[in-house]
């Protein structure tokens, strides 16, 4: 399909001729009639938001006349939406068709339904968030879940401590164990994730001074004992969560960083970030590592996200041996870090799920475990329905992503809906499936718009064929 390159406003764009003005627009019978049921300066005001953003729509070649005319004839519904935005929430619910499971710009792991249900039983009154209820007297907010969570890791001698990310996690058990002190890190481990997160700018923020050892692709035990000195107060291991280097590369076992730590007497830290409960091995992914692991390792402590392969809320979880927590439990930054009633009753529930091996009722297992040919079935289906000479629909196989900094070489076989309308351009039937209601976000490849269905729960095969309807 031909793309139109982009224009300015400025320049002599035919399609800039098109557009009427606002005055012409509410001269028309089917403003007048939208004048009856809202205010003048409302109309007045989503109509010109309207027309600028077709103006900008224009200047980034997303329009052809064709596409034009068909937002021009539609204009009185554009701008009755426009109008409903106002009343919308910001924050909504969207049809996640990326294919990416762990998707952060779409909020990654999606709640059960059981964590969804304890939200709503505790948050919709009052809750014993911070009392016994045996003794009457005060309590600590983290005894409803730190005893499951323990238990899901089968590591009931430890302690823990939950935060309200995996990067506050980090902080605070930094700035508590080796403020002031040395932190040896391998220099393949210095990462940036998402956000612009770097471990040595947090390293330095906490008020702990980095020791880089190794190089960037090979880093030996030895290199950590050679390094060890009077200063040192932490050896720190991070998760390569985001990237993965091959070739020429080294680096120690966890167990052998752990076994160092014992000979040397130092505390090993390990950012282990993703919060995965059971191997991926089944999926035909062996590298990336598992919490419960890094625990029988004997690391002294380990950080982990509730919300990336645990499959729970954003948190931080912090679990090791009883000193480090206390410590970091005294820590005064602790409480500007803690999380509320909501995230503990969303966390408890998913780790009940996991405690009565209910796992796969939690979303994210149910997606990565389904077969790629149950979703190429789901996807005929689809297709079938909404195939049409306007909007062209078929079924085609493509690799789906785990998302959310894990497991970035794995590919999963998945399928999706393949999607060329007759008028629209992708960039524009993109655009416009982002504004449907609920919205539909997908991706772009090779001149067609893929609906991956396998981030699509199958009870919203229905919805998305309506809405696709409405498209074509």
């Amino acid at each position: 399909m031909k793309q139109s390159h982009p224009v300015t406003e400025n320049s002599e764009h035919p399609l800039y001729r098109l557009i009427p003005s606002l005055h012409e627009l509410l001269l028309t019978p089917e403003f007048a009639a939208l004048l009856e049921t809202q205010s003048r300066d409302s109309v007045t005001s989503a109509a010109r938001a309207v027309l600028a953003r077709l103006k900008q729509e224009i200047g980034s070649g997303h329009h052809t006349q064709a596409s034009l005319e068909n937002e021009l004839a539609s204009m009185p519904v554009t701008v009755a939406d426009e109008i409903a935005r106002s009343t919308r929430y910001r924050l909504r619910r969207v049809i996640n068709a990326t294919g990416v499971v762990l998707h952060t710009n779409l909020g990654r792991a999606p709640l059960s339904a059981s964590a969804l249900a304890h939200i709503c039983e505790t948050a919709g009154g009052y809750s014993n968030l911070e009392l016994d209820l045996e003794s009457g007297e005060r309590s600590r907010r983290e005894v409803h879940t730190e005893e499951l969570l323990l238990r899901v890791l089968n590591t009931a001698s430890q302690s823990s401590l939950v935060v309200n990310n995996c990067a506050a996690a980090t902080f605070l058990a930094l700035n508590t164990l080796a403020e002031g002190g040395e932190v040896i890190v391998s220099r393949g481990e210095l990462v940036e994730i998402g956000g612009g997160f770097r471990i040595p700018e947090i390293l330095a923020k906490s008020g702990a001074i980095l020791r880089e050892v190794g190089t960037t692709n090979r880093t030996r035990v030895a290199d950590y004992e050679g390094a060890i000195s009077p200063a040192t107060r932490l050896i720190l291991r991070v998760h390569q969560s985001n990237f993965s280097m091959e070739g020429f590369v080294q680096r120690p076992a966890l167990r052998e960083l752990v076994d160092l730590g014992k000979r040397a007497r130092i505390p090993v830290f390990e950012d282990q970030g993703t919060g995965l409960i059971a191997s991926l091995e089944p999926l035909g992914i062996g590298s990336e590592p598992a919490l419960p692991g890094s625990l029988q390792a004997g690391c002294d402590l380990v950080a982990a996200s509730g919300d990336k392969l645990l499959g729970g809320p954003q948190c931080g979880l912090l679990i090791g041996r009883a000193e480090p927590v206390q410590s970091i439990r005294k820590n005064p930054l602790y409480r500007t870090y803690r999380v509320d009633k909501l995230t503990y009753a969303a966390l408890e529930a998913t780790l009940m799920e996991y405690g009565t091996q209910k796992a796969f009722n939690i979303p994210i297992h149910r997606m990565l475990h389904a077969p790629a040919a149950e979703i190429f079935a789901r996807c005929e289906e689809v297709s079938r329905k909404v195939n049409s000479a306007q909007l062209a629909a078929e079924a085609v196989p493509v690799q789906s992503l785990i998302g959310g900094g894990t497991a970035p070489t794995a590919r999963l076989q998945s399928a999706a809906v393949a999607l060329r309308h007759a008028i629209l351009q992708p960039q524009a039937l993109f655009l416009a499936l982002r504004r449907l209601e609920p919205p539909v976000v997908g991706r772009i490849h090779e001149e067609q718009v893929l609906l991956d269905l396998r981030t699509v729960e199958p009870e919203f095969d229905s919805t998305l064929v309506s809405l696709l309807q409405q498209i074509a």
